[in-house]
Parts: C-alpha cells; sequence; structure tokens
C-alpha cells in the first residue's frame, strides 16, 4: 500500500506540474500539439537553421510539434496553414495526424520499403536539415536504455551522412550519462560544428540535451 500511495503522489505532483507549466500553456495558446516545439524554436532561433526554402526531415515526428514548427518556419508569414516555402518530410513509427503541407510516412526507415518512399519524397534530392527527437521505450536499466538511445542517435546520424547535404543539419535528442560522451564523439568525427544546447524549455530535472552537427566532413 505504501508503494501505491507514493506512486499516487509522485503521479499528481507530475500532473500539477505539467499542468501550470509556461510551456505547456503556450503550446496550447499556439496551437502546438507538444511543449516539445520550443526546445527546436530555441535551437533554431540561436543558430538559424531552418530557413525558406529548405528540405526539413523530421525523424520520430509523432506527435508532430516538431513538424508544426518547422511548416512555420517555411510558411511566408509565420501560419500554420496555408503557403510553404520549402518540403517537410516526417517519419515515424507511431501514427501523426496530418499536418497541412508534411509529407508523413510511418515505418521503420531501416526497412527499405520505407526509405524507398522517403527517397521518394525526396525527389531525388537531400534535405537541409534533419531533426531528430526520437526516444526509445526506456526499461529503467540505466545501461540497457543508454545502449538504446545511443543506437538512435547513431541512425540519425548515418541517416544524416547518406541523405542530408554536406552542408546541412542535423539536431539530435540525447541524455547525459550512459553513451553520452561516445555520441559527442560520434559527432565530431562526422561534423565540421558541434554545438551540446540544453534548451530552457527542457525541464531542469532531465537529463535531456540536444546535439547540433552542422556542415558533414
Amino acid at each position: 500500500m505504501k508503494v501505491q500511495t507514493k506512486s499516487k503522489k509522485v503521479n499528481k505532483a507530475w500532473l500539477n506540474s505539467h499542468v501550470n507549466d509556461p510551456y505547456v500553456k503556450a503550446a496550447q495558446k499556439d496551437g502546438y500539439r507538444a511543449r516539445a516545439a520550443y526546445k527546436l524554436k530555441e535551437i533554431d532561433e540561436q543558430l538559424k537553421l531552418i530557413r525558406p526554402g529548405a528540405t526539413v526531415v523530421d525523424l520520430g515526428c509523432a506527435p508532430g510539434a516538431w513538424s508544426q514548427y518547422v511548416r512555420r518556419c517555411l510558411s511566408p508569414n509565420g501560419a500554420a496553414v496555408g503557403a510553404l516555402n520549402g518540403r517537410i518530410i516526417s517519419l515515424d513509427l507511431l501514427p501523426m495526424e496530418p499536418i497541412e503541407g508534411v509529407q508523413y510516412i510511418q515505418g521503420d526507415f531501416r526497412e527499405e520499403p520505407v526509405l524507398a518512399q522517403l527517397q521518394e519524397a525526396l525527389g531525388g534530392g537531400k534535405a537541409d536539415v534533419v531533426v531528430s527527437d526520437m526516444a526509445p521505450n526506456l526499461s529503467g536499466n540505466g545501461t540497457t536504455d543508454a545502449a538504446r538511445i545511443a543506437l538512435l542517435v547513431e541512425l540519425a546520424v548515418d541517416f544524416s551522412i547518406h541523405h542530408m547535404k554536406p552542408e546541412g543539419a542535423l539536431v539530435v535528442k540525447l541524455f547525459h550519462g550512459g553513451a553520452y560522451d561516445d555520441l559527442v564523439a560520434l559527432f565530431r568525427q562526422t561534423f565540421k560544428v558541434v554545438k551540446p544546447i540544453k534548451p530552457k524549455s527542457s525541464r531542469d530535472k532531465s537529463s535531456e540535451t540536444f546535439l547540433v552537427g552542422m556542415g558533414l566532413k
């Protein structure tokens, strides 16, 4: 019973914190599907990655907040609907509600049929920017989870090497601890410029952070 009571208290505390979170409130006001939109917004405003006319690939896109942000960046008027100056291709294993102007592919890009869909969507070209908010289902085992997280980051890097323009940029989510240093080393081997960023909208208690790699070596 004590464990159950503690769990209820933790859930109630999290819910209260979530409801009162300024970024949750902002997302509701601005029409974003998740507060995660502001993480990419902060990174982009700092580094100016997403520009009009760009082709952007969003890996691990569901529920779609990052794709929504990109869509507004590529709109001449910053609008959530209407004209679009650029292209957005979003992929995820999970279903995603449609976003106007966003081409969504459901599946695993390691599988040939899914990769073929992506290449068709790219029209023979390559992405200017690849963003990845991919995260694994965590088991609670630190070693196992670190390996799962590392694999997703490695997949995003490999994807960018093959499907991103040489001058492009990759944004990935990762976590401190585990394989963090190894993943930073991988980025430094792959990209000319590497910047670790912890957005203000990323919760203080979270070990979540982001790595940005710019310009393939």
